[in-house]
């Protein structure tokens, strides 16, 4: 019986090694984790407008309007969460990312006002905050396209064979969603002064 448990228990474990169980499971954590680090740079961007917000305040009090937008926009993003439950949830990724938008058009309005009124850029600390701001924006962007490719090797790992059949009779995985550019993204903003 003994002699028969051994090679047995060897094919198993060989048959279990390449049945994509163990790579499925590190490839949904690598989805977490991106999405960690996405949640991480719009973190980063609600906590930086504050002050940036504040110093235009003091600069340019006639343009109420904008900094008002700015402010309920991000106010409207930190209400929307999404955790790492919803990523397979295109409705909730929606509502996530249509609050995201919001809040980077009313920041693109508030870099219209600096570009009207160059005084403004003449105060170092505002000119500091707006290369902070830039570079969030950049470091999000990264973060979606890294957040993407990760859900894409997810994707790919639960339904590709065999670890489809490993996905379907085991783990029963949903796919990622991946993001999305907004409707009518495609469209050349149009900057009037």
């Amino acid at each position: 019986m003994r002699r028969l448990f051994l090679p047995l228990f060897a094919v198993m474990l060989t048959l279990l090694g390449g049945c994509g169980y163990n790579q499925i499971q590190k490839n949904e954590e690598a989805v977490f984790a991106a999405w960690a680090d996405v949640e991480a740079t719009y973190q980063r961007r609600a906590d930086l407008i504050p002050n940036l917000v504040e110093t235009v305040k003091a600069y340019a009090a006639h343009e109420r309007e904008t900094l008002q937008a700015v402010t309920e926009a991000r106010a409207r993003v930190g209400q929307t969460n999404l955790t790492a439950k919803d990523l397979d949830n295109p409705a909730a990724l929606e509502k996530f990312q249509s609050a995201q938008g919001q809040l980077s058009g009313a920041l693109s309005r508030l870099l219209l006002v600096v570009e009207r009124y160059p005084d403004l850029k003449a105060d170092q600390n505002f000119r500091d905050l707006q290369h902070q701001l830039e570079g969030t924006e950049n470091r999000i962007n990264v973060a979606r396209q890294r957040f993407n490719e990760t859900v894409r090797i997810f994707n790919s790992s639960i339904r590709t064979f065999p670890n489809n059949l490993t996905n379907n009779f085991l783990l029963h995985l949903e796919r990622k969603e991946p993001f999305k550019a907004q409707a009518g993204a495609e469209q050349v903003p149009k900057v009037k002064f």
